[in-house]
């Protein structure tokens, strides 16, 4: 619940950061900021963890492994973590803050369509909330006669898979490294290809990166730094069902926040657009169990 807080109002200060920095400049620092947070709480924890271990208690090959392990851990999350972030950013310059938030939180119908791949079973609740996702993205993003999407709305759709494939890297990866060390790991990941693009793509200024400041400390901290350690360490120790409904409160905190501080409200038919989204990801997380005939 607290790291949905967090990301809801995050999508405000991630707008108004689009009239300072461009896309990977603003994603780059963030992301290296956030890692930078996390370090002296890895070293801190680490050297308590020294301690109470003896000598001989970890092999060298072992500390190999989970050297590895992190290695490979932090680049499976950040590339998605880095794709997810900049699309998303970059869809704050063509639409408004409580469309970005909805159709982001749309990864949770995402996550298990892409199960397919896996050869997992969907359940047909997940396929009607599928359809309902659909006619409520219609509803909140169609206007008028002509029955397409913007180009924010379509960023904020890729960025929602992005975020869907992540979700399935944390998954994997949170319960065999450690949460914190594998959050830093793929922040430092996600701000040097976002850094990378910056130098390519955009010239970043000085005086506009101290002028965005604030939104730079807040999302690179509370967000990443915070939010993004809470849902890493609340997937190992939560139900995946549970964990992705509280997660997907993030939409909801978003329009608020968008609405007491931005002033940006829904027009009557967005707002049951939202309303129908809201219901069929809550719904693709409920599982219905049918009883068990009993054999004569």
């Amino acid at each position: 619940m607290s790291a949905a807080i967090i990301w809801g109002l995050s999508f405000v200060a991630q707008s108004k950061s689009v009239e300072l920095l461009g896309t990977f400049t603003f994603n780059g620092l963030r992301s290296l900021l956030g890692g930078i947070v996390l370090l002296p709480i890895i070293f801190i924890s680490s050297a308590k963890k020294r301690k109470k271990l003896s000598a001989d208690a970890q092999t060298v090959e072992n500390k190999k492994e989970d050297r590895k392990k992190l290695i490979i851990g932090g680049i499976s999350c950040g590339i998605p973590l880095f794709i997810g972030g900049n699309l998303q950013q970059y869809a704050f310059n063509f639409t408004t803050v409580g469309k970005v938030g909805f159709i982001t939180a749309l990864y949770m119908l995402i996550v298990p369509l892409l199960g397919l791949f896996l050869r997992k079973k969907v359940r047909p609740i997940v396929w009607i909330s599928v359809v309902m996702g659909a006619f409520g993205l219609y509803l909140l993003c169609v206007g008028g006669e002509r029955a397409t999407l913007g180009k924010g709305e379509w960023f904020a759709l890729a960025c929602s898979v992005a975020f869907a494939v992540h979700i399935l890297a944390i998954d994997k990866y949170s319960s065999i490294v450690d949460g914190i060390k594998l959050s830093c790991a793929q922040y430092i990941v996600a701000g040097i290809l976002s850094c990378v693009c910056m130098f390519i793509f955009e010239t970043p200024q000085l005086s506009a990166i101290i002028a965005a400041a604030p939104y730079i400390a807040y999302t690179g901290i509370m967000s990443y730094a915070v939010a993004f350690t809470f849902q890493t360490l609340g997937q190992r120790d939560c139900e995946p069902a549970v964990a992705s409904l509280l997660l997907c409160l993030e939409s909801v905190f978003a329009t608020l926040f968008a609405w007491i501080i931005l002033h940006q409200s829904l027009l009557l038919r967005e707002f049951i657009g939202c309303a129908i989204m809201f219901i069929a990801i809550i719904l693709s997380q409920i599982e219905i169990k049918l009883p068990k005939r009993k054999k004569n």
